[in-house]
């Protein structure tokens, strides 16, 4: 696989656990969901496989994720949703690791990214102090 593919691939797999954490549910119970197994849709969020087409228009259909948004990184997660604050808190978050010298996944990034969209669809100020929580939670 070419490195282009696998940043292709790395990215899709970050908006998808995003996408997954932000509606809720198991990387089983959205395996399940979409028809594929557990292990296979584990690679998909790892960023080690590409994600059918069959599977992202079922992930559409039942939790109304948008397509354009997994694959592209545009729009928003699901209809209704604020892309401009969460194109921020992703910077911000970037930031945050960067002058913290922390090395994060990029599944773990997307965890951190849902629980501080989810702060701010809720309308709470997130800290440092949470950020830094966040980061320690999802740390192996």
């Amino acid at each position: 696989m070419a490195q282009e593919d696998a940043d292709i691939f790395a990215e899709v797999g970050a908006r998808l656990a995003i996408s997954r954490s932000e509606i809720g549910v198991s990387q089983a119970a959205m395996a399940e969901a979409i028809g594929v197994s557990h292990r296979a849709y584990h690679s998909y969020e790892k960023g080690k496989r590409g994600i059918p087409v069959e599977a992202l228009i079922k992930m559409h259909g039942r939790y109304e994720v948008d397509v354009a948004w997994l694959l592209l990184g545009t729009k928003s997660i699901r209809v209704g949703h604020d892309f401009d604050a969460l194109k921020r808190i992703e910077a911000s978050l970037d930031q945050y690791v960067e002058q913290a010298g922390i090395k994060i996944r990029s599944e773990k990034r997307g965890a951190i990214v849902a629980r501080w969209y989810q702060s701010h669809v809720e309308g709470r100020d997130v800290t440092d102090d949470d950020v830094h929580t966040w980061i320690e939670l999802v740390r192996e």
